[in-house]
């Protein structure tokens, strides 16, 4: 199937073909003739499969098709709201690549940045809007936006924006946007939360499930290290030094993680940048950036700064810090191994991790090659460690034990 059988006009089908797109990818057949149809849809499918394409495609279309459009006093039509900077730019530029022949406006605003200039794209008049939830209301607020007009609705990366505690922000804004909307929801996997989003939001949608959640990528090679936590980098520097080689994405659960980890590959001579939430927007830019041009060959960073990030051709992913949801662990590994390209996961388990790679493997039902021939195995009879919480018994007699020795010396 070729991008002129899914009745694209030509001006779409323009930019298409000098974008160096060839041939539609299956989300992208599955999805658009449905969007033309005003059908509301929920499309289940990893990062990679080319899900913006997907409804930035059609919604130029219908917009492009609308000869009764205001040509002065542009109001704003489509709105796509997405949960992190990255992913919003990211969006823009593709809506800006697809509409290059069209006489359709895109902007995209979002928090951490000044919004006065913000202010003067949204003056000028636009038809497509890509935001962040947060800035959004912001500028609405100020009667900054009118979503009166909305006439598609997109929600990208539901999963990620209810993680990040969006799900009141994104019900406010749908309840901004005229009743009769269509409503296009996109996610990289469907828990119970999002499932109950989708009913309260979507009407009678058409469902699209691309890649199934519970499977793993099939041009990734997976190898499993226990370690005890304590030695996870000492195993990640010995690896980096003896096997694992090129571009190389790091997950680690935290921020101090990140940095701290960061901070050790500086030290040890390794060209490395790192991606989570306290860092600026210029500063997570510049580090994609300079990861994307080879400039350094690691990045390190939490899984809510990566999702949605686009890099061509990784060689490797660690999983430093193993995720708690299964289906993380496939959203992750599934960013290596991309089109004819071979990838490699190695993930790092700790003994309080061990329930963590059980329910990975119940999911993507394989189990994952164990490399045990390395510097710092797990004792197999390790156990996780208990930590005493605040007010256990244990902490109350040593405090009456104090206590007891402070009366001695009072009297």
């Amino acid at each position: 199937m070729s991008f002129k059988d899914l009745k694209l006009n030509r001006p779409i089908l323009r930019a298409v073909a000098e974008a160096g797109y060839d041939n539609p990818t299956l989300v992208q057949e599955r999805t658009i003739p449905l969007v033309l149809d005003r059908k509301d849809i929920i499309t289940s499918a990893q990062t990679g499969t080319g899900k913006t394409a997907a409804f930035a495609l059609p919604i130029l279309q219908l917009l492009f098709d609308r000869q009764d459009a205001p040509k002065k006093g542009k109001k704003i039509r489509a709105l796509i709201v997405s949960p992190t900077r990255e992913l919003a730019i990211q969006i823009a530029k593709n809506f800006t690549t697809y509409s290059t022949y069209t006489n359709l406006r895109s902007a995209v605003i979002y928090g951490g940045t000044s919004i006065e200039p913000q202010k003067d794209i949204l003056a000028k008049g636009i038809d497509i809007l890509v935001a962040t939830p947060g800035r959004l209301l912001d500028l609405h607020k100020q009667d900054l936006v009118n979503l009166d007009y909305i006439e598609t609705f997109v929600l990208d990366e539901a999963d990620l924006m209810l993680d990040m505690g969006f799900i009141d922000d994104v019900k406010k804004i749908e309840r901004l946007c005229p009743d009769d909307k269509q409503t296009l929801l996109f996610s990289a996997t469907m828990p119970y939360k999002v499932e109950q989003l989708a009913n309260s939001i979507l009407k009678d949608p058409e469902r699209i499930e691309v890649t199934p959640t519970s499977s793993a990528a099939k041009n990734v090679s997976q190898l499993l290290y226990y370690v005890p936590k304590r030695n996870k980098i000492e195993l990640c520097l010995h690896l980096l030094r003896n096997e694992i080689k090129g571009s190389i994405l790091i997950f680690r659960r935290t921020k101090f993680g990140v940095d701290k980890l960061h901070q050790t590959l500086l030290k040890n001579g390794y060209k490395a940048e790192r991606l989570h939430g306290d860092r600026s927007q210029n500063e997570r830019q510049n580090a994609l950036a300079d990861f994307k041009r080879n400039k350094v060959n690691i990045l390190i960073a939490t899984d809510v700064a990566a999702r949605g990030i686009d890099i061509n051709e990784l060689d490797a992913v660690i999983n430093f810090d193993l995720p708690n949801v299964p289906e993380t662990y496939v959203h992750r590994i599934g960013r290596t191994g991309r089109a004819s390209h071979m990838g490699h996961a190695y993930s790092f388990c700790s003994a309080d991790e061990k329930t963590y790679i059980k329910t990975i493997q119940q999911l993507i039902n394989v189990q994952i090659p164990i490399e045990d021939n390395h510097p710092y195995p797990l004792d197999p009879k390790a156990k996780p460690i208990v930590h005493k919480k605040k007010g256990s018994k244990y902490k109350k007699g040593r405090k009456s034990q104090a206590s007891k020795k402070k009366k001695k010396r009072w009297y």
